[in-house]
């Protein structure tokens, strides 16, 4: 017969854990409990930024874009309502969620004129760069 040493502060701490893990499920923003994180490309193109985020089943007037300082945040709400009503059975399923991705905007943006496009479940924030004035040379002949 195997005899073990019975410590309970070793129970404790796992209850411990176990509680805090939980907690941490309700905290996290990319949790499915608390909505769904969507997926973003972001891109460099001569005149601007682009930032792509996927968004499938977000309604356009569900989408917030704002710009604070130098942060860009992409929020909004997801709602999907799917009903079959068959002869012998009817079964609806509901899922909704929040999200909010936000993104530091790098220097040399016009941030007047950023746009936002929704097409095809797909948001194209559009981040357009500053000209910058190259500054012209002036050739100066040596004699």
């Amino acid at each position: 017969m195997l005899i073990a040493k019975y410590s309970p502060l070793s129970d404790y701490m796992n209850l411990n854990n176990r509680f805090n893990s939980l907690l941490s499920e309700f905290d996290n923003k990319e949790s499915t409990l608390s909505g769904f994180t969507p997926v973003v490309n972001t891109r460099e193109g001569e005149f601007a930024y682009h930032v792509d985020a996927d968004l499938p089943g977000v309604k356009k007037e569900d989408i917030k874009v704002s710009v604070k300082g130098n942060m860009i945040t992409i929020s909004g709400e997801r709602h999907d309502k799917k009903e079959m009503n068959e002869k012998d059975y009817h079964r609806i399923e509901t899922s909704f969620g929040k999200f909010e991705r936000s993104f530091t905007l790098p220097d040399g943006v016009d941030i007047e004129n950023i746009t936002a496009s929704n097409e095809d479940g797909v948001l194209e924030v559009v981040i357009p760069k500053l000209k910058s004035e190259t500054e012209k040379v002036k050739k100066i002949e040596v004699k």
